[in-house]
């Protein structure tokens, strides 16, 4: 094996991870300017989507659906809390468990935020086809990293 050949596998070209990275680093910064309008980060946008889509749920399905820990999902949780899109409390049948439930004012967010796809799709200039198949292998990816944590 030559010399170069073995340090093949540190070059950036020839890394999966690093073109992961900076296409959603990237994703968020397009991101910003509309949820910027709504007095969000990304973070608090996909726990909202969450939310919209539950209305109720635990904290901890929320960080399993969200891929985020504790540490860094409660600052959010609060954050949203004290903007009044959402409740957090105790569940009265297991006190271990935080349920997380969506507000009036949240839900009435959903009216603004429904707009930011399709203008986030404009920016980005992806075929359809080709967002589909993007979508379809990074959800594959996640299933397998899912798969093999558990």
């Amino acid at each position: 094996m030559k010399t170069g050949e073995k340090y093949d596998c540190l070059k950036l070209d020839n890394q999966l991870c690093f073109p992961l990275y900076a296409c959603a680093k990237e994703v968020v910064r397009r991101y910003k300017p509309f949820l910027d309008e709504l007095d969000l980060t990304y973070t608090q946008y996909i726990a909202m989507m969450v939310m919209w889509e539950s209305g109720c749920v635990s904290s901890k399905v929320m960080g399993e659906r969200l891929f985020l820990d504790s540490g860094t999902l409660t600052p959010v949780l609060k954050k949203l809390e004290e903007k009044g899109y959402i409740t957090r409390k105790r569940d009265k049948d297991d006190e271990r468990n935080l349920l997380v439930t969506i507000t009036d004012k949240g839900t009435k967010l959903r009216e603004q935020a429904v707009l930011i796809p399709a203008k986030l799709s404009s920016c980005l200039n992806l075929p359809q086809e080709d967002a589909l198949q993007l979508y379809t292998i990074l959800h594959k990816f996640m299933d397998t990293i899912k798969a093999s944590a558990e």
